[in-house]
């Protein structure tokens, strides 16, 4: 119950001050064991080609995650039908173990870069799949992924 209720406290702060964010979502990771063949799935419907985007992803694990990073597949699926997978490093804790991101109680959430400046060449849904990509089958200690598109900075 305390975890949902974090949860919902960040939603609504979120979105109560966000002018820019064009999609966010998070999956909850069921009894935050996330296993290699639980692929994730967010679909994003772009509707401007013109505007640039800067794209993240969101990690909330706990602070008895056994690692200081997180390897991912993320895989971009365009309206036209094409594709293309990326391999993307999560960095959750620094060089002395110390957590990175925003932490209450034992969890962390922290967003990492994964795309920067970039156009949608066609209008449609997107899907974003995101899988974890580290050498065990049950990663534990992850409750949540998530996905971010907004605007980029005009500058």
């Amino acid at each position: 119950m305390k975890k949902a209720g974090l949860i919902l406290s960040i939603a609504l702060i979120t979105l109560s001050c966000d002018t820019r964010k064009l999609f966010e979502e998070y999956t909850e990771i069921p009894g935050d064991v996330w296993n290699s063949k639980n692929v994730l799935h967010f679909n994003v419907n772009i509707s401007d080609t013109i505007r640039s985007y800067n794209i993240y992803i969101g990690v909330r694990n706990a602070d008895r995650y056994p690692y200081s990073n997180l390897y991912l597949f993320v895989t971009a699926h365009s309206p036209d039908g094409n594709s293309l997978k990326d391999t993307v490093e999560v960095v959750l804790a620094d060089e002395l173990g110390k957590w990175l991101g925003k932490g209450a109680a034992s969890i962390y959430t922290t967003q990492h870069p994964y795309k920067s400046n970039i156009r949608f060449p066609v209008r449609g849904i997107y899907t974003f799949d995101i899988e974890q990509a580290m050498r065990v089958q049950d990663l534990r200690h992850i409750s949540n992924i998530g996905l971010r598109i907004e605007a980029a900075d005009k500058n």
